[in-house]
């Protein structure tokens, strides 16, 4: 009578090691001939073959939210059509923004401004001299910003990004992570001044529709498509990925993709209803890691 040894049965450490790498190839073999058999299978049956299996991801397997938005839903149109970026969107304001740092900035910094400048028509910089942000926001409007962008930093590493739509709000503040200028980035190309086509994908929450609309309202709108400059914010498990590139069109069929830089990534800490107030401010949205990140599967954008 025989009995199987499974591996935690196994005393020895290099033993149980090399039943493990065997477990591991057979189960790889057992993967390919299944892979070989579907595909043979698909090859005879054609049209009738059944369909292929949707792979298990997080984002397919993400838990269901009441908040998310129905574009064809004629109240959400209305909501959208009425909340505080509507006047870009009716084509009744031009976007110019005013991009800011905080007191005293490293060159790191400043480096990362200019190149928000560079990829952000219509931007201009200025230096914050000790200036509160309560006294730049007034000022600002009168001087027609439709939006605020301000640069936190730690240890002379940006860290922070605080974008405030001018005149009413909201307010959003994000961490500002894996920052990389263009200068880091291999292989990159070089920016034109074209208006830039923006690609905002998979804000799919009411909260994750504001971001949208708030990150969109930072470019003018018609794009110059002689430029082929594309401005990317993709929305992956609630982090904000910015990528920037150039369309390189070998052919009628083959188009490639060249980065044009900088590179980073945020995320969400709060949504504040109005403008910047750190003291009597009241939040929409505020992100509480220990108690909303208690499942992987869970996104709030």
């Amino acid at each position: 009578m025989s009995t199987t040894i499974t591996m935690p049965e196994i005393k020895n450490k290099q033993r149980r090691g090399e039943v493990y790498k065997q477990y591991k190839k057979e189960k790889r073999k057992l993967k390919m001939e299944e892979k070989k058999k579907r595909k043979q299978e698909e090859k005879e049956l054609g049209s009738e073959a059944p369909p292929k299996k949707k792979p298990k991801t997080i984002e397919n397997m993400r838990v269901p939210d009441e908040t998310m938005v129905d574009p064809a839903n004629k109240e959400t149109q209305i909501d959208l059509q009425m909340d505080e970026m509507a006047s870009y969107f009716n084509q009744e304001t031009t976007p110019k923004i005013l991009i800011t740092t905080s007191d005293r900035p490293t060159t790191r910094t400043n480096s990362f401004c200019k190149e928000l400048k560079k990829v952000i028509p219509n931007s201009f910089v200025k230096y914050r001299r000790g200036l509160d942000l309560k006294k730049i926001i007034p000022q600002a409007s009168e001087k027609e910003f439709t939006d605020l962008i301000v640069v936190n930093e730690d240890r002379g590493e940006p860290n922070g990004l605080v974008l405030c739509h001018l005149p009413e709000g909201p307010t959003a503040e994000f961490k500002l992570l894996n920052m990389k200028l263009t200068k880091e980035i291999k292989k990159v190309g070089e920016m034109t001044d074209h208006t830039p086509e923006v690609n905002i994908h998979n804000f799919n929450t009411r909260l994750g529709v504001t971001i949208g609309r708030m990150l969109t309202c930072l470019f003018p709108r018609g794009p110059n498509y002689h430029g082929r400059r594309v401005v990317t914010f993709h929305n992956q498990r609630d982090y904000i990925f910015f990528r920037q590139h150039r369309y390189q069109f070998r052919n009628a069929e083959r188009v490639n993709l060249q980065e044009l830089g900088p590179r980073f990534i945020l995320k969400l800490r709060s949504l504040q209803k109005g403008t910047f107030d750190s003291k009597f401010g009241m939040y929409e949205w505020v992100h509480k890691r220990h108690e909303m990140d208690t499942s992987r599967r869970k996104f709030h954008l």
